[in-house]
This record gives structure tokens, sequence and C-alpha cells, in this order.
């Protein structure tokens, strides 16, 4: 007679096939990520995966969504601390970079992933919206404080952009071996920000 599972086995047995998808993203790509694949790197029957989740889209649903949330958390506890509105913009971006930096795998499958059934998972789309919200929070507060002029909205994509844009380059092993990143960063958003025009409080 099968054993039944309590909620927490199944949690636990969903967590290990979301861990096992971002592995073999990690090792050969997307391709790699089948139901097939996942059942036989946690040694089980090619039917398992099935009993956890609909097939391999909603595994990755569910490993981006988990990773939007714990990004987004991570952004709005920088940005909640007390501080002027510049400070916790310039908080918002460490913690940003802070995240891509320790979990670059998650967050190559939150941005750098093409899922074309997004829109069939509501959780997964607030988690985004959520995480989309952080890129401009920052922007308006500079805004209402007087420091900066403009559309949030474009602005705090401008600062994403740039973010991101360098963050991939260091994740993918593309920046040349004499570039730090660090500096990188530092110029690029120093730059940035002189060039908006943001005064200093």
């Amino acid at each position: 007679m099968p054993r039944v599972l309590s909620s927490e086995d199944v949690e636990a047995f969903r967590r290990r096939l979301c861990d096992a998808a971002e592995g073999l993203f990690a090792e050969r790509g997307i391709e790699a990520v089948t139901m097939r694949e996942l059942a036989q790197a946690l040694g089980v029957s090619p039917m398992t995966p099935y009993r956890y989740f609909k097939d391999k889209d909603a595994i990755l649903a569910a490993v981006r969504t988990a990773a939007f949330a714990r990004f987004a958390a991570r952004l709005e506890t920088a940005m909640a601390v007390p501080a002027d509105p510049l400070h916790r913009s310039r908080n918002a971006g460490q913690a940003y970079v802070d995240f891509a930096l320790a979990e670059p795998l998650a967050y190559r499958l939150m941005f750098d992933l093409n899922q074309p059934t997004e829109g069939d998972y509501p959780e997964l789309q607030a988690a985004i919206v959520r995480a989309r919200r952080t890129m401009t929070v920052h922007v308006e507060a500079m805004i209402a404080a007087g420091l900066l002029d403009g559309d949030a909205e474009l602005i705090g994509h401008l600062f994403w952009s740039v973010l991101h844009g360098m963050l991939m380059l260091q994740l993918t092993g593309k920046l040349s071996p004499a570039i730090d990143p660090a500096r990188l960063r530092a110029l690029a958003l120093t730059t940035l920000v002189r060039g908006l025009g943001i005064a200093a409080p």
C-alpha cells in the first residue's frame, strides 16, 4: 500500500524538483529541463514528477515565481531602511547586484528565459509585477523629493537596463579580465546619475 504523503512531503518534493530544474538549466541549458531528465536526476520513475506538476512549464513557473518573490523582497527590504531617497535608491541597486551574484541561476531564469506560457500562471504574473514595481518606486521617491524630474517608469527601466546588462556580461564571463565589475558598475551608475541631473540631498 503506497505511503500517504503529507502536505510537507509534497512541498519538499516540489522544492527538490525545482532545485533539479535549476541545476539542469545551469549544466545544459533550458532544453535539458524535461520531465524525464528531472526524474532521472532525482532517481524516481519518469511519471513521478507529473504527480506534483502538470509539466515542465509549471515547474519553471514555480522556480521563477519563487525567485521573483525573493528578489522583490530583497529590494523592498533595502528600500525600507531609513535614509534619504537617493541613498534608498543606492541601497536598492546594491540589493539588486547582491541578489544576482548570490543566486545567478535564479537570476538568469528570471530574466534570461522567455517562457511563452507565463500568462497561464497568475502567481508568476503577480511576482513579476511585484519585482517590476521595485524598479520604479525608488525613482518616484526621488522625484517626490525634488531630486529628479522625469518619467519614473522610463528612468526606472533605464537603471534596470544598465544594471542588467552589466550583470549578464559578468555572469556569462563576457567581461574582459582587465575589467573590475564593481568599478564598472560604479562608473556606469555615477555617469547615469550625473546625466540625469540628480541633485544630492
